[in-house]
């Protein structure tokens, strides 16, 4: 006598629970560009890594004999498995049931995979498709009453953003509690054309508005990761999402219980650039290229961008100084001439959270003129959102470093560290600063002389001459207001100086959640 019997009866569950919502609902959403769950898994997580949990979860009709007359599996998946050989949590919506709706879930799996990410300290990858949770009118329908909402395990999915890597990637039309869980996360990232995000979908939206909508005009990638924020980064393809979320989670430790993880790197850690002497403009009105000066100085090939298209005057992204991993700022001159307006700040802010939650080293490259101003600059709450990142950076405790390359000025410029830590910081030759550019420095200053004057254009031109001197950087290095003016060239070796003396603080330091937490 053996268990036989039994354990081929669980195998024939299983091999069910594989068809998902059956070959019509699952050949429809290939022909829509999707990518069936079960296949989801096997592509983003290392080969025959996945184990399953929860595999025999279903709605099973028996008939008087307790036969098997009616079977729909579990339309949520999870269970444990390896990314470049690392463990993760990951849990998986699956759309051909029940839409991915919450009464398709059969038992809280989602509670349970992103419990289990936290008392393991794993990082958890959601793979969102559908209301991701969120509930469904059959619910009540079925339940023949309706109930309070509550949003289930959100307490534990607070407090995972503080501990573990949370990942999510919209790989479908995804709203309610769905979105949700996109959002709240560390990184995120959608497919073009073929996700969608939004509070509620079209139908509620027609009813509520009288207007008909199209779910990607309603919610799609342009809209968020490029207007809203609400996503970090755009793909053209689910392989390319998968890309993206190994990329992200190889910068970061498992858990704050770990320091981040170092890579074998074949990079000249002594590497001098010489285009790096040349690529500031003299002509303070001439852009460059920020991301050229973050590719000459990291580990080659190793950048790797987040948010790029939301707030784009500010560069935010991970990468490596001689295996070390880093994050990555540098304001961009190409849009705003480098200002916060509130999208930046608003990234900077989840940035900077980012780095001090899993205590990556930080290195700032500094263009930064000071917060956008004007009308549309103070209707959209640049100070109040700037005000949030600034006290991000100064609630920070991660190793940090600036590297000024050009403009340091005003309230925002005052942000590019907290001047209160002996955090290194060091100027090139290019780097100008001041409590307001000269410019309109001297229009606010001589405001009455240039009312009077006769030639207010000629006074104006002659002031500015007088005190374009001033902005010499080698005047503040007399004075000891910046520690030191170095040769561009000199950039990554200073920099992995730093980074590898962080590493070894990092090391040393009593890890675990800071005492604030991470900002979803």
């Amino acid at each position: 006598m053996t268990w036989e019997p039994e354990l081929e009866e669980i195998r024939r569950r299983r091999e069910r629970a594989k068809e998902m919502g059956g070959a019509e609902r699952v050949a429809r959403h290939v022909a829509a560009g999707r990518t069936p769950v079960r296949d989801r898994i096997d592509q983003l997580l290392d080969a025959g890594s996945f184990r399953e949990i929860g595999s025999l979860a279903s709605k099973v009709e028996y008939d008087e004999k307790g036969r098997i007359k009616g079977y729909i599996p579990s339309n949520f998946i999870t269970g444990r498995g390896t990314i470049n050989g690392r463990p993760v949590i990951i849990g998986c919506d699956d759309f051909t049931v029940r839409g991915g709706a919450a009464d398709g879930a059969v038992g809280n799996k989602m509670g349970w995979s992103e419990r289990t990410a936290r008392e393991l300290r794993l990082p958890v990858v959601r793979l969102v498709d559908g209301t991701g949770g969120g509930g469904s009118v059959k619910t009540t329908a079925a339940m023949g009453r309706s109930y309070v909402p509550a949003n289930p395990d959100w307490d534990v999915a607070v407090a995972l953003l503080s501990q573990v890597p949370v990942v999510a990637a919209a790989l479908g039309p995804v709203a309610g509690l769905g979105a949700a869980r996109v959002s709240a996360s560390h990184f995120s990232v959608m497919v073009r054309g073929s996700s969608q995000l939004f509070v509620a979908g079209p139908p509620i939206v027609a009813r509520a508005f009288g207007r008909e909508v199209e779910k990607e005009e309603l919610g799609g990638s342009h809209i968020h990761a490029h207007g809203s924020g609400a996503v970090d980064n755009e793909v053209e393809s689910e392989q390319e999402a998968f890309d993206h979320i190994r990329q992200f989670l190889s910068y970061l430790p498992s858990s704050v219980w770990e320091t981040p993880p170092l890579a074998a790197s074949s990079d000249d850690p002594e590497r001098r650039e010489e285009e790096l002497i040349s690529i500031i403009p003299r002509d303070r009105r001439r852009v460059y290229d920020a991301r050229r000066i973050v590719e000459l100085v990291m580990d080659v090939g190793s950048f790797f961008e987040i948010a790029r298209h939301f707030g784009p005057s500010l560069i935010t992204g991970l990468a490596r100084l001689d295996g070390i991993p880093v994050g990555v700022m540098a304001n961009d001159p190409a849009f705003l001439a480098g200002s916060i307006d509130a999208a930046a700040a608003e990234k900077m802010m989840r940035f900077v959270d980012l780095c001090d939650t899993f205590r990556l080293p930080l290195v700032n490259f500094v263009d930064n003129p000071g917060f956008l101003v004007g009308f549309d600059a103070e209707m959209q709450g640049t100070i109040r959102k700037g005000v949030r990142a600034l006290a991000a950076v100064f609630q920070a405790t991660n190793p940090w470093c600036s590297i000024i390359v050009r403009k340091t000025f005003g309230v925002a410029g005052a942000g590019h560290s907290n001047h209160t830590r002996s955090s290194p910081r060091y100027a090139w030759p290019s780097g100008e600063w001041g409590s307001l550019p000269i410019e309109g420095g001297v229009e606010a200053a001589y405001k009455r002389q240039l009312q009077a004057s006769d030639d207010p254009d000629k006074l104006r031109e002659e002031l500015e001459a007088g005190l374009a001197s001033l902005r010499d950087p080698i005047l503040t290095a007399e004075a000891f207001g910046i520690e030191e003016i170095i040769d561009p060239r000199d950039t990554r070796p200073i920099l992995i100086e730093f980074a590898r003396r962080a590493h070894e603080i990092v090391a040393t330091e009593t890890r675990g959640p800071k005492s604030r937490g991470m900002r979803p």
